[in-house]
């Protein structure tokens, strides 16, 4: 038995990535096969087809998934046969097929579509990490959001609103723009001059915290707009990454704090994955949570899906339909 699945041999452009069919995958221990029915497409998955980030090859693309629980290895339990799950950190999505460790699935709550399950587990995730963990947001804070209509920056944006925050996002056109407000956004501002700005909003003192996946365009500003001992949450690079700078730089700022976390670090155990996914997918199912679907691509096309995210001609989610 065979399927269909998006393989990279080397890494490059978008020509690395190869439609193809391969077996099949056989659950081994403590592992599940799942019959995917929608594919979360996340800047890492970009990342790691151009070498940025170095993975084995050949490898197949993606690490996010939703779907049905086709078959058991050995010593499974938790789950069964026909049960919906979603997962993510797991390496292999870009298939119609995924063998998934069964302490990474998580149930899908009933009444809740396997496409909304995906576009609100990683990114959700994400930013439920961001502002519950990595710099706990208070009501009353001030915070930056970059890229805030993209798929973190806009689930980021009512998560801080949930919590009391006044929130500044920033994005790239008057439309994006647009979706950060509607999200909840108190200021939408174009990226240039954007520090400024915030001082302006802040009467001089800076912002809390700077939330950002962009990386080398608005390093610079994002450290010039904190306060005193203020911190830079630098979750992603889709600009680029920073360059090499002198630790001193955050003395000089400020004695600012910096830190570059992963949602890897933020679900070690299977009780912060349960709390955090637990979280975004009932506030989802809520409608607490607005989960905006930007585009979705068939399998087939997972290289358009690529040139569209890159290009940052999307907002929102990008799936993958098998």
């Amino acid at each position: 038995m065979s399927m269909k699945a998006i393989r990279v041999h080397r890494p490059g452009g978008l020509e690395a990535l190869q439609l193809e069919e391969i077996p099949i995958p056989t659950p081994g221990e403590g592992q599940v096969l799942v019959r995917l029915q929608a594919i979360g497409v996340n800047f890492i998955d970009t990342y790691k087809r151009s070498g940025l980030y170095s993975v084995p090859t050949p490898f197949t693309v993606g690490e996010e998934g939703a779907g049905v629980v086709e078959a058991l290895g050995p010593g499974v339990t938790g789950v069964k046969p026909g049960d919906r799950v979603v997962y993510s950190n797991v390496q292999g999505s870009y298939a119609e097929y995924a063998v998934v460790p069964a302490d990474k699935l998580v149930h899908i709550p009933a009444g809740l579509e396997p496409k909304m399950a995906v576009a609100s587990m990683l990114q959700g995730m994400t930013a439920h990490y961001l502002v519950y963990s990595t710099y706990p947001l208070k009501a009353g804070e001030t915070c930056i959001i970059h890229a805030g209509a993209g798929g973190v920056g806009l689930l980021l944006i009512q998560m801080a609103k949930m919590i009391g925050a006044t929130v500044i996002a920033t994005a790239s056109t008057e439309e994006k723009r647009a979706l950060a407000k509607e999200a909840g956004a108190d200021h939408a501002l174009p990226y240039e001059g954007f520090e400024q700005k915030a001082r302006e909003i802040t009467g001089g003192k800076g912002v809390d915290v700077v939330y950002d996946g962009v990386g080398q365009a608005t390093w610079e500003g994002s450290l010039n707009s904190l306060r005193v001992r203020g911190m830079l949450v630098l979750y992603g690079q889709s600009s680029g990454p920073v360059a090499p700078f002198n630790p001193q730089v955050l003395n000089q700022k400020g004695g600012l704090y910096l830190t570059r976390p992963s949602l890897w670090h933020y679900t070690q155990t299977r009780q912060e994955l349960e709390w955090r996914a637990g979280d975004v997918m009932r506030w989802a199912l809520e409608g607490k949570l607005k989960v905006r679907i930007g585009a979705e691509f068939p399998l087939s096309q997972a290289a358009q899906a690529h040139k569209a995210l890159e290009g940052r001609a999307t907002t929102g989610k990008v799936l993958l339909i098998p």
